[in-house]
């Protein structure tokens, strides 16, 4: 009787497993099928261990190269209106120094156009040190705090630049304006032919990104504080998935939560998703924002450990963060670290200054775009000497996904082709200023 009992069970035991066998094999797959079961990497070491063939490192041209003279006398003054977040402006700055220099204008302060975009009305002084900022120019193209008192009370004449690229452009179509009216004002437009400038106007340009450019010593303070409570060591990571990153997208997403797809809604406005193959190709050529739970698998297959110290250098209004943190438990943010006083206090700029100072000083910093501020924060690594420095390709995963790939042979493929990207040093710095160095 004891014997048939124990058969009995037996048997119940393998119906039962092969029941859960045949509802595994048969569910409708997903690339994540596996990331919820206890996961060990086929790769015994990070991406961080993988020896680089190529960095990018300051041209000697800049940093050590003769700068030509200042003319003594100027076509006159420039004011460059930029607008956008924090890393939106310094670009828009750092391409108006260039084209001051071009022209041979004296430089104005910048007007931070950001009541728009943040709700708020902090300015260019209200972030950077201004006297640091005059300092560090000075060879480079003259900054004034203050115009003279024949033009202090007029308006600059806006000039639009909304189509100039290049030296010729700003020579031939803007030069005249400033003759004419002595102050203008400028907007640089986003994809400028850097390339082309002489020497002089780039190393000024290089000179404003990343070595003239100061946090306020009061914002310094609360910045090194803010670095100082983090968990060393710590991985920095930006990662994008807001509902207007999203909604600009155009992209759809399934397994986001009804509050998640109600606030995307409510963003898009005119702005609909791509549907059918146009959504297909579009997703494949990376254009769709990582999600949290995508990051997280992401980081899985570069061997990124699950109690790695992640501090998220994240805008408001993150969505699906539970996809990361249900994975990556060490997470920690502005507003944990901060008191609340202080964080609610905080204008966007002042947000967006302590995500860069914390980046740039990380141990190692990875991003989910390539953005304004990845861009920057991957160039000050580089010339901080700090290369663990990577950008989750959207392209590869989406490629890869499309093709079927799925649990650890998608992982598989991830670490090759971000293995490849961290080797090469692709997407580490901004050519205008850095130049190729095998090693």
């Amino acid at each position: 009787m004891v014997a048939l009992s124990v058969k009995s069970l037996f048997t119940i035991l393998v119906v039962s497993l092969a029941l859960l066998l045949a509802i595994i094999l048969l569910a409708p797959s997903s690339p994540f099928s596996q990331i919820s079961l206890p996961f060990n990497s086929p790769l015994k070491s990070d991406i961080w261990t993988v020896r680089r063939i190529v960095e990018w490192r300051p041209c000697k041209w800049w940093l050590q190269g003769d700068l030509t003279a200042l003319p003594v006398e100027t076509n006159g003054y420039i004011r460059v209106d930029c607008y956008g977040g924090l890393n939106q402006m310094r670009r828009d700055l750092c391409d108006g120094v260039s084209i001051a220099r071009l022209l041979n204008a004296t430089l104005v302060l910048p007007k931070f156009e950001v009541a728009a975009y943040w709700n708020e009305s902090s300015g260019f002084a209200d972030v950077f040190d201004v006297e640091y900022f005059i300092r560090q120019m000075n060879g480079f193209v003259k900054v004034v705090k203050e115009l003279p008192s024949e033009i202090a009370s007029k308006e600059p004449f806006r000039v639009d630049c909304s189509k100039r690229r290049g030296q010729f452009d700003y020579v031939e179509s803007v030069l005249p304006s400033l003759l004419e009216h002595n102050y203008i004002s400028i907007t640089p437009a986003m994809s400028q032919r850097r390339d082309r400038y002489p020497l002089y106007a780039k190393a000024a340009l290089c000179q404003a990104c990343y070595s003239a450019l100061r946090l306020t010593r009061s914002l310094k303070k609360k910045a090194s504080e803010l670095l100082e409570a983090i968990p060393k060591p710590f991985l920095s990571l930006h990662l994008r998935f807001e509902p207007d990153m999203v909604a600009y997208s155009r992209c759809e997403y399934s397994g986001l939560s009804s509050a998640s797809i109600n606030t995307i809604e409510a963003a898009r406005g005119d702005r609909k998703p791509w549907t059918g193959e146009l959504a297909r190709i579009w997703r494949k050529r990376g254009r769709c924002p990582l999600t949290p739970n995508e990051t997280a698998f992401i980081l899985q297959a570069l061997s990124i450990p699950t109690n790695t110290n992640i501090y998220l250098a994240a805008g408001d209004g993150l969505m699906e963060l539970e996809g990361l943190t249900s994975v990556y438990t060490n997470v920690v943010t502005k507003s944990s670290l901060l008191t609340g006083e202080d964080f609610t206090s905080m204008h966007g700029n002042t947000k967006a200054a302590l995500d860069y100072h914390v980046s740039i000083n990380s141990d190692s910093y990875v991003a989910t775009y390539f953005g304004n501020m990845d861009k920057m924060v991957a160039a000050m690594r580089a010339l901080k000497g700090l290369y663990k420095t990577l950008f989750l390709s959207r392209r590869a995963f989406a490629e890869f996904t499309s093709q079927g790939f799925r649990g650890k042979d998608l992982m598989q493929a991830l670490w090759k082709a971000h293995r490849d990207d961290y080797v090469m040093g692709r997407g580490s710095a901004l050519p205008d200023c850095f130049c190729e160095f095998t090693l």
